[in-house]
């Protein structure tokens, strides 16, 4: 049973939450655990794989693979602050989890949540300089502006992070129990008793940031990108264009796509079986496929792969 300390006469202090996960189906939690052990070893597997063939191909030490680095670190992270947690969720009905730990992961999980969404507009823009001003990309996104870049997209998520957590409610009347796998922030707000308007304004005007703003100017540097490519002359240019940039657009697509539809739309008092298959859908599906996509769908990622497999077979003892 959930601990409770007592705050005032109207309302009580929780010191821990319940959560009550997918399912109680016991057979659907064993095939849950299944899945998504796959799904995390997957994404953890493909992820520090790129990660590490990044660092060892000096052919991929280039801007857009920089990027891609920082979005395959962070991927692993992001599906750790959630999955894990589902997982624990299939073993034990009802998971307690202490309030600071509640806390911790809420947060944590928004935060690099929030840097995935500028760090996929950053990738955006990397690939508008190369499409649309090749003979000045080498400038345009120097080494020294790639790192600017990729700082300001992790510090302006952490800031963005704060600005909820100021607002956070801390009453819930006794309420404990969170519908949901993991402790999730639009779940956790519907425990609180005091006026929670103030809250819900941050968070949908931190969504219109996060998510809206960058969405759009993706939206909108892939439509000068489509204009550059039709006007290239050379089929196999445009081919080449079309695959770096297809495989950004599938990514942002699956992750702006789950993310958008949970965040801006209007909330009911409760949280629906919905509402948390497509918490699963950006939280973990998406990291997994993001490896995969670039890996298949990247020439130059199956190259490095080739040589670098090569030079280790070449180095064997006969």
């Amino acid at each position: 049973m959930a601990k409770l300390d007592v705050w005032d006469s109207n309302a009580t202090m929780v010191t821990e939450f319940t959560l009550l996960g997918i399912s109680d189906d016991r057979r659907t939690q064993m095939v849950l655990l299944v899945v998504f052990s796959l799904f995390y070893l997957a994404t953890l597997f493909g992820n520090s794989f790129l990660i590490v063939l990044i660092i060892l191909s000096p052919l991929l030490h280039t801007p857009m693979y920089f990027f891609l680095c920082n979005l395959s670190f962070l991927d692993m992270f992001y599906t750790t602050s959630s999955i894990p947690q589902l997982l624990v969720n299939c073993f034990f009905h009802r998971l307690t989890i202490s309030y600071i730990q509640c806390i911790t992961e809420m947060y944590v999980s928004l935060f690099l949540g929030m840097a995935e969404c500028f760090l996929l507009a950053v990738m955006a823009y990397d690939r508008f300089a190369a499409v649309c001003s090749p003979l000045r990309y080498t400038i345009i996104m120097s080494w020294k502006a790639c790192i600017h870049l990729a700082a300001s997209s992790w510090a302006g998520a952490f800031f963005m992070t704060l600005i909820p957590r100021l607002f956070q409610p801390t009453q819930f009347c006794g309420h404990n129990i969170i519908n949901h796998f993991i402790c999730e922030l639009q779940a956790f707000l519907k425990l609180a008793c005091s006026d929670t308007r103030v809250i819900e304004a941050v968070v949908m005007i931190n969504s219109l940031i996060v998510l809206v703003v960058p969405f759009s100017f993706i939206l909108v540097t892939y439509g000068r990108i489509a204009q550059a490519v039709m006007r290239m002359h050379s089929a196999k240019g445009r081919g080449k264009a079309f695959s770096t940039c297809g495989s950004h657009l599938v990514v942002v697509s699956i992750f702006y796509g789950s993310a958008l539809s949970m965040y801006l739309r209007p909330q009911g008092k409760t949280i629906s079986d919905l509402d948390k298959i497509v918490s699963l859908f950006y939280g973990a599906v998406t990291p997994m496929l993001n490896p995969l996509i670039y890996s298949f769908r990247n020439k130059d990622v199956k190259g490095a792969f080739w040589r670098l497999l090569g030079k280790k077979m070449k180095t064997l003892p006969s």
